[in-house]
């Protein structure tokens, strides 16, 4: 069998060739067989960019491979000393298809430096794709290995064996397949075409290993678990560690605990006490998550709350931000995560430009105090690239007015402001907020739709007359017992191009409200991230405008409600560039 497939080179090779015959003699026979593979090495051909050209909707702080497609982050670990990621990787095409798991290093996680793909697809249980999946540091020989989905020659999903062919290399450039590859299977009532994305594996104190598989089962989003005690040998266990009859197939699951004491993170086989467990499952575009308990001994798994069980449903991020895999970080005790940030323009744009998709800058996870929702919050290491600063005190905006945050580059930011509200007491809208959806709210009073107490917040990526500019902002109501926030992503007049979508995020940010409320905004080119309330409500956007582009660009804090509000602090930073390079024998990533 292994004769039937050509080794990578060869097939790219060959792609070359069919590339020429089909120009010259345009034979319909080779289409069928080679179709994607053959369009998408031709849109790279003609379509790849040069690294230096003119990129106006490029990062400048945020992961994105030098050019061609990109999706889920693969794999995170933290070892010797070292940071690596792996992640999904078209080599040929800013389109999806050829995937295999590129591999960059970091010493800080905010420079990188790329090295070669370390997995490619060239075995017949792969070699229609290597699709997402985790690392694992298997304890005593401290040894990395790489469980992950391929698409075989029958594009059934089976899931694989990597490991790093040189433990001397401290970047882990070269990986081999294992022998025994396929390593689990699709068994009965297994749809082989839902059945992807194995999390980092744990161990119970039977010390055997466990590992979760995306799937879904009779129409139910599912979690297959499996055990070995080799790594090597896996068998599925009766039941699955949970499901869901309200969801469907769950991709890029991910299990973990949280500590419900203290800062900072645990480790993945951690079992003492003090923890809740969280289960991460990807479907519906979106990161879904619950938080519960689980028993280690029976491998029982129990949420607090369920998926969709409730009107507020738990998500990382309420916006564009999808596929995401954390991590444990043993040598600052604390745990990462990562996300896949989609693109919001057309295919055509994509190629045009010669590359799709970023990473969301890495984030800390913890267990919020009240232990019913998680707060994330960019890593610290991303305050090395401050620069430029401006601060603002005790500065009132009445209702209605707008006024510009100078002194910075407003294309490439990192925002930090704290408002303060006004008498509460007073008259304010009232919400049943058992029955909206935030997203939909956010939709109908957009950053136009003047209330008492907001919209106020920022304007980024605008344009000096405002003709473009994305909202980020807050709206409060009064509830039946509380006063709620609602936090909005406001995209609808982010930019004069038609071909882009626009979407309006939000979400309800469970706050003490105090009389103040936090936004923090990191503002890269065509990516706005923002935090509220401390990091208890995420949201993700792409822009893509035409006039508010690099010098361009301008930001301004705004209050469009009747009643006034007040910025007690705000702090603005020019954020300098990444340092993301290729790698060379003989360079250091410093």
């Amino acid at each position: 069998m292994a004769k039937l497939f050509w080794t990578i080179s060869s097939l790219y090779g060959l792609l070359f060739l069919l590339t020429i015959v089909d120009q010259l003699f345009s034979l319909d026979p080779f289409i069928p067989l080679w179709a994607t593979l053959f369009s998408q090495f031709k849109l790279n051909m003609h379509n790849t960019k040069d690294a230096k050209a003119s990129q106006p909707y490029r990062t400048s702080y945020h992961f994105q491979p030098p050019k061609n497609w990109m999706n889920d982050p693969n794999g995170p670990m933290f070892y010797k000393g070292v940071y690596h990621l792996f992640y999904q990787y078209n080599p040929f095409a800013a389109v999806t298809g050829n995937i295999s798991w590129a591999h960059s290093v970091s010493y800080n996680l905010i420079d990188w430096m790329h090295l070669d793909n370390a997995i490619n697809p060239t075995e017949p249980y792969d070699i229609n794709g290597c699709w997402s999946g985790s690392a694992t540091i298997l304890p005593g020989v401290k040894k990395p290995v790489i469980l992950y989905t391929g698409d075989n020659f029958e594009h059934h999903q089976v899931q694989n064996l990597a490991v790093p062919k040189n433990m001397s290399d401290p970047l882990l450039r070269e990986w081999v397949k294992s022998g025994s590859n396929p390593v689990m299977t699709p068994g009965n009532g297994i749809d082989p075409k839902m059945y992807r994305d194995p999390t980092t594996s744990w161990q119970g104190s039977d010390k055997i290993w466990r590992v979760i598989i995306g799937s879904q089962i009779n129409g139910h989003g599912t979690a297959i678990l499996y055990k070995s005690k080799d790594f090597v040998e896996w068998t599925r266990s009766k039941d699955p560690l949970h499901s869901s009859n309200k969801t469907g197939m769950w991709e890029c699951p991910d299990f973990y605990p949280v500590s419900s004491r203290g800062k900072k993170g645990v480790e993945s086989s951690f079992k003492g006490g003090d923890t809740k467990q969280v289960l991460k499952a990807s479907f519906g575009d979106h990161d879904y998550y619950v938080i519960g308990n689980y028993d280690s001994k029976m491998d029982h798994y129990s949420a607090d709350v369920d998926f969709m069980d409730s009107i507020v449903q738990l998500r990382y991020d309420y916006g564009m931000f999808y596929a995401s895999k954390s991590f444990y970080d043993c040598d600052k005790k604390r745990r990462i995560l990562w996300g896949w940030v989609t693109e919001a323009d057309s295919k055509s744009d994509d190629i045009n430009k010669g590359w799709s998709g970023i990473q969301s800058i890495p984030r800390t996870i913890l267990l919020d105090k009240t232990g019913k929702q998680l707060v994330q919050w960019p890593i610290k290491e991303l305050k090395k690239l401050r620069a430029r600063q401006v601060s603002l005190h005790n500065i009132e905006i009445k209702g209605g007015t707008v006024f510009e945050i100078a002194g910075i580059t407003a294309s490439q930011a990192d925002v930090e402001v704290s408002f303060e509200l006004p008498n509460l007491e007073d008259r304010i809208e009232l919400m049943d907020t058992k029955s909206v959806d935030p997203q939909q709210l956010c939709s109908e009073k957009n950053s136009t739709v003047r209330g008492v107490l907001g919209p106020f917040g920022l304007l980024v990526l605008a344009s000096k007359n405002l003709t473009e500019q994305t909202a980020i902002f807050f709206r409060i109501f009064k509830g039946y017992d509380k006063f709620v926030v609602l936090m909005c992503s406001d995209q609808s007049r982010s930019s004069l191009k038609r071909d882009v979508d626009k979407k309006i995020f939000g979400a309800f940010v469970d706050a003490n409200l105090s009389h103040k409320i936090s936004l923090r905004t990191l503002i890269d080119h065509s990516v706005v991230e923002s935090f509220g309330g401390k990091g208890k409500a995420c949201i993700t956007a792409r822009v893509y405008p035409e006039l508010a582009i690099d010098n361009k660009s301008h930001l301004y804090a705004f209050n469009y409600g009747t009643r006034s509000v007040r910025v007690s602090r705000l702090r603005a930073w020019s954020m300098k560039k990444a340092r993301i390079v290729e790698f060379h024998e003989g360079r250091k990533l410093e």
